[in-house]
């Protein structure tokens, strides 16, 4: 049997997929800095796992046409001859993770997804007074020379909502009646994890209205609106008649997965006023669907208009040039067709772990016989839980229902029940920990307590002290730790005053 080396063969790019990975204000103090090091949102862990690494799996399983190809042997057969894609990502994220995400993406997501062939960018945004996805786009329109797909780095995605999906509703669309957009909203699980109100509230579901018979979105409530008319939902006539039949929902959750037309980077330059596609451009768009006058204006700049420049606004009649329906399409994913959720703020990620604590059918300990040795055979670990490599149990240590990551040291009798422990974090021994979450390098001392806490990376609780409810972060602590020491030099200097007395 013959082998060779097949030539490269050009491959057309359909889609560009661009993941925004952002600060992760909504995740603090989880996401705050460990010192002088960022911990990146994109790179926190749902079931030992960084989040980001769902969504580049979810993209690599799609079928994107690559760029390019690279030779690889094959039989000398030409209908043997497989193409190899590579997928190009553009993955956009703030100057300060870049080192990070970089290590990331070269050590271990190649490994994972080697198909994917990802163009890391930074935007410099504050974290502060974070800029919207309408932004992050102009700046970056250079780089984009055909369709593309935003997605968040902090979606999970069930088996049953493949992102192929989404792609070929857009691709039919867009050649049957000139659809200009693909959105996936989502039914968040129904039994969603209790948290204190310190924690914040879980992400609001928005109150839209589509056609089921066609799958189109036709309205979008905004901020703006809610504060003007809180108890009720204005639509226009205009809508009603087209769609005498809506469908209406105040319980799903926007999943940010666009597919779009490369033509909306041109309305996004025109209307320079707009930050967020889901509260400035999406309804917007939607109203073109049903505004005449609108369609006419900006149909050129979609490139639904054959022939003829746009039409005066005040004309206000139909201009038969118009080829595109410049619609919104839309995909709802209903939860009971697959759990699915956006781990974008701390009752979500606690959510999101749990879910596959949940699932799993038996206890994940690490394979390698080496390190499972590092459990003592005295602990008591739950079916389901979840304990990443290198992690030490002492003996007589309880497990339940928690993801505990790498390199952790859990003491003699410690107690752990529904939490999320990041890598390197040490419990000591006596320690009770309930429904927390400890960030990366997580000190707590022996017979501590925590219930519904979350801690910031490299925090330290003392031995036998007792938090209910609360976020712990760096500067509560290093606050703490200046007043003792202010405390200790003012009974020093009290001491050496009373001795020169």
């Amino acid at each position: 049997m013959e082998f060779s080396i097949a030539p490269l063969r050009p491959v057309t790019r359909e889609f560009l997929a661009i993941v925004l990975a952002g600060f992760g204000n909504e995740l603090v103090p989880l996401s705050g800095d460990l010192g002088n090091q960022p911990c990146p949102k994109a790179l926190l862990p749902i079931s030992n796992k960084p989040m980001i690494d769902y969504v580049l799996s979810w993209i690599e399983k799609s079928g994107i046409k690559g760029q390019g190809t690279r030779p690889f042997t094959v039989l000398s057969d030409p209908l043997a001859r497989p193409l190899r894609c590579y997928l190009d990502v553009l993955l956009i994220c703030p100057p300060s993770h870049r080192p990070s995400i970089s290590h990331f993406i070269y050590s271990e997501s190649l490994a994972s997804s080697p198909s994917l062939c990802i163009d890391l960018q930074t935007f410099d945004d504050s974290q502060g007074l974070s800029v919207g996805t309408c932004s992050v786009l102009r700046h970056f329109s250079s780089r984009i020379k055909e369709d593309f797909v935003i997605l968040p780095c902090d979606f999970i995605p069930p088996p049953s909502l493949p992102l192929s999906k989404l792609l070929n509703k857009f691709r039919i669309e867009t050649m049957s009646d000139g659809a200009i957009v693909t959105t996936c909203w989502f039914e968040p699980p129904s039994g969603k994890t209790t948290v204190p109100e310190e924690w914040g509230t879980n992400s609001q579901a928005t109150p839209i209205v589509w056609d089921n018979s066609t799958g189109t979105l036709l309205y979008v409530d905004t901020l703006d609106n809610t504060d003007r008319n809180p108890e009720e939902v204005e639509l226009r006539m205009s809508l009603l008649c087209r769609y005498p039949r809506t469908n209406m929902s105040s319980k799903l959750q926007d999943s940010h997965v666009y597919v779009c037309k490369r033509q909306v980077l041109g309305v996004l330059q025109q209307k320079g006023d707009f930050e967020s596609l889901r509260e400035d451009f999406f309804p917007w768009l939607c109203k073109l669907q049903y505004q005449k006058t609108r369609q006419l204006k900006y149909g050129n700049v979609l490139g639904n208009l054959e022939g003829s420049e746009p039409s005066s606004p005040d004309e206000g009649h139909e201009d038969p040039s118009v080829t595109g329906s410049l619609r919104v399409g839309i995909v709802i994913h209903r939860a009971k067709d697959g759990f699915c959720i956006r781990a974008n703020d701390l009752p979500s990620y606690l959510e999101a772990n749990r879910h596959f604590v949940d699932s799993a059918s038996s206890y994940t300990l690490p394979s390698d016989p080496q390190m499972r040795s590092l459990i003592d055979a005295k602990a008591s670990i739950s079916p389901d839980s979840i304990i990443g490599d290198f992690t030490k149990v002492d003996e007589r240590a309880s497990i339940k229902k928690s993801v505990i990551g790498k390199h952790c040291v859990v003491g003699k009798m410690a107690k752990i029940v529904g939490c999320v422990i990041l890598d390197h974090c040490v419990i000591a021994d006596g320690a009770k920990l309930e429904s927390s979450i400890l960030g990366k390098n997580t000190r707590v001392g022996s017979k501590a307590t925590l219930v519904h806490c979350v801690t910031q990376g490299g925090y330290e609780v003392k031995d036998n002290e007792s938090y209910r409810n609360e976020r712990l972060d760096i500067t509560d602590w290093e606050a703490e730790a200046d007043e003792e020491r202010e405390e200790d030099d003012d009974e020093a200097f009290g001491d050496s005053d009373e001795e020169s007395g």
